[in-house]
This record gives structure tokens, sequence and C-alpha cells, in this order.
């Protein structure tokens, strides 16, 4: 016997949203000046031409994760991630073609990980602004597709919050690095609100482990090398 509510509604007779997701992939980009979004071009039959997140639909006997892999995989040609779930987004016009729901996730890659040539049609592009935003070829300045500007927003601040009182907890740079590489890379991810740089010493140096080496080729001093006190 097929299940009944107390109003004696099945599931079936119920609306039923389609369900997504959408990825917002940030890195650093390799002059430590700020963060930075992976994108592609749409070339579905919805939306063609608009710049947008790596995301699909969820296929019926899918796992939310898999799904996710599936995305990154055949849009923008990443593999082996395992981003985290960011947010639900589930405004009811989010999407023109009906009602979907998007579970939005994250995920933080080294920049020299990455490989836009993978797959035709995706790019880097930095993010800017208050609230944050990609920045599109062309001066294009109407926004990526759905509600994805505000996916990005999202993504940038919890990145951030990741970051206030963690030395790299993402990996974007090498295992093994100075004080002033680690503040580079804070302000690319955090801009404005990076501690200034005696305060930032004193925060990061109970998460951080000597190494007992120094840099090379820098000018001056060789600065003293640190590796993340864990994993």
């Amino acid at each position: 016997m097929e299940w009944q509510d107390n109003a004696g509604k099945r599931l079936s007779d119920y609306p039923r949203p389609s369900v997504a997701v959408d990825v917002a992939v940030l890195t650093v980009d390799p002059e430590r000046t700020g963060l930075m979004v992976l994108l592609h071009q749409r070339d579905e039959t919805f939306a063609t031409g608009r710049w947008s997140l790596p995301g699909t639909f969820v296929r019926e006997h899918e796992l939310l994760s898999e799904a996710v892999r599936r995305a990154l995989d055949t849009k923008v040609g990443v593999s082996g991630r395992a981003p985290q779930q960011l947010h639900v987004f589930d405004e009811p016009n989010r999407d023109d073609r009906g009602r979907v729901l998007s579970i939005a996730h994250l995920d933080l890659i080294a920049f020299d990980q990455l490989d836009t040539t993978r797959r035709p049609g995706c790019l880097l592009s930095p993010i800017e602004g208050d609230p944050p935003r990609a920045v599109l070829p062309d001066g294009n300045s109407g926004g990526l597709a759905f509600d994805h500007d505000q996916i990005v927003a999202g993504a940038v601040g919890a990145t951030r919050d990741a970051y206030q009182d963690r030395p790299d907890p993402s990996h974007l740079i090498g295992p093994e690095f100075t004080l002033r590489e680690l503040h580079r890379l804070h302000a690319a991810v955090l801009g404005d609100a990076v501690l200034a740089k005696d305060t930032f010493r004193r925060r990061m140096l109970p998460h951080l482990v000597e190494t007992g080496r120094y840099s090379d080729g820098t000018v001056g001093k060789p600065a003293r090398l640190f590796r993340r006190a864990y994993v």
C-alpha cells in the first residue's frame, strides 16, 4: 500500500522542486593580490553564453557529492576534490525555468593545481568589490547567471572566516613559507581586514612550527621558514 499522510495525500501529490548543485571554486592569484573564482561559459540551451559557476541537476539516485564531482569534471575539468556544503539557496524565483533549490558548495584550490584549458570556455575571474563579485571579461556588467553572484559572495565570506585565525587551512601556498609570504596570502584573502604585521605574527605563531631552514633568493637577510602545526 502506498504511503499517505493525514490528509490522504501521497508524496507524488506534492509539487517537487528540482535540486541542483553549484560549486564555487576559489583560489588566490599567483601574485597574491586577491581571490579568484573558477567560471565556465554556459553552452546549454538556457542562459547560453552566460558565465556561471559549475553546476548541474542532481539525478534521482545520485548523492550530492556525486553530482558535485560530476559537475566539476564535465564543466571545468577538475577532479579528485571533495568540496564542502556552503548554503542552500532557495529563493523561489532564482531560476526562470522553474522551482530549483541549489545546494551550493565551496572548494579552495591552490592556483598551480588549476588548469583552465582542460575544458573549453573556462575562466579564472578576479573577485572585487563589496559585496564581492566576479569581474567578467569584455566589460560584462550583467553578473553571473542565476543567483551565482550571491553564491560567490557567500563563498568569499566563508573563506575569510576560515582565515581569520588560522595560517592556511586550505593549503593555498606550499608546505613551507615565510611569515611575509603568509601575510601576503592573508592580505589576498581578507583584503582590508588583514591584521597588521606585528599582530599577525603574534596571532599566527602558535599555529606554526619553525623548520630550521631559511628562504632562498631573497634580498637581504634570509627569512625563517615555517610550516603548519597541523594538517
